[in-house]
């Protein structure tokens, strides 16, 4: 069966939900399905988009519930006949009671903490939907501890294009990257958000060089905190030890020079950027918080350590930096696990959501279901 989905995502940075909107709307499309993206204007997502030929729609939403990006939304669904508006942040979900009630709604929820706001706002908002997408086990938790019904939520991870990270020239990397062949290196691809936990990999470091280590860190990404964590790096004395690579189009390059890839997250959904370092057979150190662990079994795919702890972070980063044969052991165990977590079946599983959400309105049932 052949749909019409409006995917609405009006943020205007570019990092991992965007991933998945970028991923999921470039396959729905090359599998017969007709798509356009609601997007802001001139942001990076709209960008990629279209270098893949994806018809997209601008959408600036200053606010939540911004009532003129919520009646443009609706003007957009009604020129483009939608079949499904589907929904991939809050902002975006703020925009549903705009929607035609007629339209089948559904909404991805990315984040492991509870959606913001009074309990009768958040069911009243979520209500507006036909079905609730969670990508791990700990999104449906913060889910349903909101009272939103665990029967319309369905688990469905989110997915990396595996295939993208084989055989990653890690010399060629290095160079022009310009880093010495012989340094050892951790990476980390988040955007520059307090909860991404950066500041406490800059203690790590710290911590590092006090003992000695010679670590070079890659920090890949753009956010808020960037010159609060530049100004950080100069405080503990790492600044010449952390090369502030920015946006970067294509990680593979980032992840093919690093020796360990590191996710010093306080809150994370699930972890595109932990997907992306197994796929690409390198270990990750990450904090067991959220759905990191259902990736990441501690001693196999990487190392877990507490949230928010650095000096447990700098002891398993020393640990994985001073093990050839641990790192080679955890990173060809996360190539094999990043296998169940492909971009085919996460589209598939979203498309088998829309499949039921559209028969619930027929029958007036939504079954949620785990991927």
């Amino acid at each position: 069966m052949s749909l019409r989905v409006l995917h609405v995502d009006p943020e205007r940075g570019f990092s991992g939900g965007e991933t998945q909107v970028l991923a999921l709307a470039t396959h729905l499309r090359d599998h017969g399905h007709a798509i356009l993206v609601a997007v802001h204007p001139g942001g990076p997502l709209a960008a990629r988009l279209a270098e893949r030929g994806i018809a997209t729609t601008p959408l600036g939403c200053r606010f939540g519930h911004d009532p003129r990006a919520g009646l443009a939304l609706r003007a957009a669904a009604a020129r483009f006949r939608a079949d499904i508006v589907h929904h991939h942040t809050s902002r975006a979900l703020s925009l549903a009671p705009y929607v035609p009630r007629d339209v089948v709604q559904v909404v991805t929820r990315r984040m492991d903490y509870a959606p913001r706001g009074a309990g009768p706002y958040v069911r009243w908002l979520y209500g507006r939907t036909d079905a609730v997408i969670a990508i791990s086990r700990a999104a449906h938790a913060a889910l349903a501890a909101r009272g939103i019904d665990a029967a319309r939520i369905a688990i469905v991870p989110s997915g990396v294009a595996v295939e993208s990270y084989r055989g990653l020239d890690r010399s060629a990397s290095r160079a022009a990257l310009g880093v010495d062949a012989a340094a050892p290196v951790v990476a980390i691809v988040a955007s520059l958000h307090a909860r991404k936990g950066h500041a406490v990999l800059l203690d790590a470091l710290a911590g590092l060089a006090r003992d000695g280590s010679a670590a070079l860190c890659l920090a890949a990404g753009t956010g808020p905190e960037g010159d609060a964590l530049h100004d950080r790096a100069r405080r503990l004395g790492v600044a010449a030890r952390v090369r502030w690579l920015g946006q970067v189009a294509d990680v593979c390059p980032v992840l093919a020079a690093a020796d360990v890839v590191v996710m010093p997250s306080l809150a994370e959904g699930l972890g595109v950027a932990a997907m992306e370092a197994m796929a690409a057979g390198r270990p990750v150190v990450a904090s067991a918080v959220g759905g990191l662990p259902e990736l990441i079994a501690d001693g196999e795919q990487g190392l877990l350590v507490p949230p928010g702890d650095a000096a447990a972070l700098a002891e398993a980063l020393a640990r994985c930096l001073g093990d050839t044969g641990l790192r080679d052991r955890l990173g060809e165990s996360g190539r094999r696990r990043a296998e169940a977590f492909s971009t085919v079946a996460m589209a598939r599983g979203t498309a088998s959501v829309y499949e039921r959400a559209l028969a619930g309105r027929r029958t007036g049932r939504m079954p949620g279901t785990t991927e």
